[in-house]
């Protein structure tokens, strides 16, 4: 399955989100959530180029089987990375999170994301031969592309958001 990834600085980002709050320093806490979330636009954007530029692979048709252009032209993986979104918020439950918003995919693609991610089994996707549910195809892709992506971005993130954290608690001091 496809996870969010949250990025916060466990306690701190609430205890900073408080504090920002009671001194009410408005341009504080707006340069703090810009920050934030310029710390995980590269995520985003890695997230992105991973799906447009995952590869994959069809079983090969049949002998005798007829082929033939696809009746959609709404192009998968593109739909797929126009669909991850971040969101930051300096309230509440303070943090980013970066994640497929599946209201932003067609209802047929709503699984999409989490099956080319991580199966069952993991790398197929198995799908109806333009929508005909008698006739099924298999489509192999390399799995766990947005697992991969997150953990490669994991140490940066937290590098730099205990930065920010860092230098806003200082400004405040």
């Amino acid at each position: 399955m496809v996870q969010n990834i949250r990025v916060i600085g466990t306690g701190q980002l609430l205890e900073l989100s408080a504090r920002l709050r009671r001194a009410g320093h408005e341009n504080i806490r707006s340069s703090f959530h810009r920050r934030i979330r310029r710390a995980a636009e590269p995520l985003r954007n890695d997230l992105q180029d991973a799906i447009r530029h995952l590869d994959i692979r069809s079983q090969g048709r049949g002998s005798g089987k007829r082929g033939g252009r696809s009746p959609t032209t709404r192009p998968l993986r593109a739909t797929i990375a126009e669909a991850i979104r971040i969101s930051v918020r300096t309230t509440g439950d303070p943090g980013a999170r970066v994640w497929v918003d599946k209201s932003r995919l067609p209802r047929d693609l709503k699984r999409m994301p989490d099956v080319i991610n991580d199966g069952p089994p993991p790398g197929r996707i198995r799908h109806p031969v333009f929508g005909n549910k008698k006739r099924w195809a298999n489509q192999y892709v390399t799995p766990f592309w947005w697992d991969r992506t997150v953990r490669s971005h994991h140490d940066r993130i937290t590098r730099e958001v205990g930065r920010v954290v860092d230098d806003v608690r200082r400004h405040l001091e």
